[in-house]
């Protein structure tokens, strides 16, 4: 039984990313006699590292377990697990926030809208003090009867697919191995396997990538790919940006053989300045925060004191 834990949690641009002392109250009123101590720079935590049970943390280097001979749990607020440089083992517990879906499914939504009502283009006119009705009406678009298609079918995935459902969308779900179709599903929904993307790409009018990083991932999008896109299909990536190269979607941009892009993740993070992304009015950036809200740590420590008590903690 875990009875303490070291929390090192900060962020130097995103508040909402900081362990603040409500967080510290929640967590030891959801565990009954768990000790929390939150450290505010790394070498307090590493000082206090030898002692800890548990550990709070954004990232966590392989090098710090020669120090945590005591370490029993490694807690992340984080979905990924490209900050965490160490495997789970039968005395090491490794836990991922499970909590980000609505967040995410909440940009994505906004970014799908975004593009088919045309609201930038409507800004353009306010700002010019003028309607343009006619301009505006033919560029705006329904999510009905369309078919969205989301690649990387966890439980992010599957949160994006329930939001959208209500607006009479189809949903494809392509996942690398065979699930149970999740209840929400309709008429016209279905889960395929990746060999099918191709077929897939063709008839898709929002390709949501929802996959994860790593090698399996890595550059699972190729350049024709893009080109069996429809001209009209937007594509939104809340994942992670190594599952294409920006140059093939940046030609496909250019090319239009797709619509636009709603990123929130990238190549390379923080996106390079020069990169041609910046100015192509037919794109919507994000600096990796379609999970970002003032709730954001409390649904993690409220995940985390559920999983520690229950035992469960994947």
């Amino acid at each position: 039984m875990i009875k303490s834990v070291l929390v090192y949690l900060t962020h130097p641009h995103v508040d909402a990313w900081n362990f603040q002392p409500r967080h510290r109250e929640i967590l030891q009123d959801q565990v009954p006699g768990l000790e929390v101590t939150v450290c505010c720079h790394s070498k307090e935590f590493l000082d206090r590292l030898p002692e800890a049970q548990a550990a709070a943390v954004w990232f966590f280097k392989k090098e710090w377990l020669e120090k945590a001979p005591q370490l029993r749990l490694i807690a992340t607020p984080a979905a990924g697990r490209d900050w965490i440089a160490v495997e789970p083992r039968d005395d090491l517990q490794i836990s991922f926030g499970g909590f980000h879906g609505p967040m995410i499914a909440e940009s994505v939504t906004g970014a799908i809208f975004y593009f088919l009502k045309a609201f930038q283009f409507s800004r353009e006119m306010q700002e010019k003090s003028r309607w343009a009705v006619k301009k505006v009406s033919d560029r705006l678009q329904s999510l009905y009867q369309a078919r969205v298609t989301i690649l990387g079918f966890g439980r992010i995935g599957q949160t994006i697919g329930l939001a959208l459902k209500p607006f009479g969308c189809q949903v494809t779900a392509v996942k690398r191995t065979p699930i149970q179709e999740p209840d929400y599903f309709t008429a016209g929904d279905r889960v395929v396997t990746v060999e099918n993307l191709p077929e897939v790409l063709r008839e898709t009018d929002h390709l949501v990538l929802v996959l994860p990083g790593g090698e399996e991932t890595q550059g699972i999008l190729k350049r024709e790919h893009f080109k069996m896109l429809k001209s009209s299909c937007y594509l939104y990536n809340v994942g992670r940006g190594n599952v294409y190269r920006e140059k093939d979607l940046v030609a496909a941009l250019e090319a239009g053989e797709i619509a636009g892009a709603y990123l929130d993740v990238f190549e390379t993070e923080p996106l390079p300045a020069e990169s041609p992304l910046w100015q192509m009015k037919n794109v919507l950036l994000q600096p990796h925060l379609s999970a970002a809200s003032p709730q954001y740590l409390e649904l993690f420590v409220r995940e985390l004191a559920e999983r520690m008590n229950s035992g469960d903690l994947g």
